[in-house]
């Protein structure tokens, strides 16, 4: 596995509604399990060390989606701009870093060019040649010294309080943004777990518990469901994606809740990873990417088993 080391939206478009200048988070942003999972390695790591944990950070969390984002989407083709850089495709400033930096211009500040966060912020981040394993982020960052500094408040960063941290990862990037200010915002909800426990969503199945259930027929969450995850929004879908009815089939989902333009984006790659049956499906009001189905639950367990080598938040779901 490759490593390129730098220095010091959940969809694409996500980072592209800020609108200057309310320099606000958007009402429906969220972040990953995995993100989360990988904020509660940073301070599982700090407890070691008797340090505090830092909050974590709305604000500095979508700072963190929006610039992974954009360093997937659309890299520099100018060799002198590092990881910390920032294209001219979104609600901010673009930003080639070391070449911009000055007294008076700064990559870190960032956070306060489209979000409500009014201190500086430090990134750290992390890019591999394949989808990012977090296990492998939080190892790196441990064993270089600059990022491990950042974990630990020493070195270059001695005396610094993080009093907030944000959380980023998709595809092939992941960083981490580091602030002395508490943010006002407070921390982000995660997708598909703090939006959903008022209503659990009874399509999700248990591997091994022997309780599958039935979607009811009418979606508890319709009035909380985002609109970008919403069949009024997302008009497009071909007869194949739409699953209409009962069909006692049990899908293997790697992908949810996310817009059907970057689910279609997201397919090609998908089916390059050995996931040829793989598609978009729209169930329960929610657009999600299956690799496998099967009416068969034992043959959808076995399968599940294969698809979380690579994708380890896959989940089951039956119709």
């Amino acid at each position: 596995m490759f490593l390129m080391l730098a220095i010091g939206l959940t969809n694409a478009g996500i980072c592209q509604r800020v609108v200057k200048p309310v320099n606000s988070v958007p009402s429906d942003f969220c972040i990953s399990p995995m993100e989360m999972k990988l904020y509660k390695m940073v301070n599982e790591y700090r407890k070691r060390f008797d340090l505090p944990p830092i909050p974590l950070s709305k604000s500095l969390c979508f700072v963190a989606i929006c610039h992974v984002k954009d360093l997937l989407f659309h890299p520099s083709g100018d060799e002198s701009c590092n990881f910390h850089s920032w294209s001219d495709k979104g609600p901010w400033k673009p930003f080639c870093y070391p070449r911009d930096e000055n007294k008076k211009n700064s990559v870190w500040d960032k956070p306060k060019e489209f979000t409500s966060y009014k201190g500086k912020g430090y990134e750290i981040v992390y890019w591999e040649n394949n989808s990012v394993v977090i296990d492998s982020v939080i190892t790196f960052w441990k064993s270089i010294a600059y990022f491990k500094s950042f974990l630990m408040s020493n070195g270059k960063w001695q005396g610094k309080t993080w009093n907030a941290i944000g959380i980023g990862i998709y595809e092939n990037f992941a960083c981490a943004w580091f602030g002395e200010l508490l943010d006002q915002e407070g921390p982000p909800v995660v997708c598909g777990i703090d939006t959903e426990q008022k209503h659990p969503d009874s399509s999700r199945i248990n591997p091994g518990k022997g309780n599958l259930v039935t979607t009811p027929k009418i979606d508890v969450k319709t009035n909380k469901v985002r609109k970008t995850d919403s069949i009024i929004n997302e008009p497009h879908l071909t007869k194949s994606e739409r699953i209409n009815g009962i069909n006692g089939k049990v899908y293997v989902i790697i992908k949810s809740q996310i817009p059907l333009t970057e689910a279609r984006r997201l397919l090609n790659g998908i089916k390059a990873k050995g996931f040829p049956d793989a598609k978009i499906i729209l169930f329960g009001n929610k657009i999600r990417i299956s690799v496998f189905e099967s009416v068969s639950k034992t043959e959808a367990e076995k399968k599940l088993h294969e698809v979380k080598k690579v994708y380890k938040d896959a989940w089951l779901l039956r119709n």
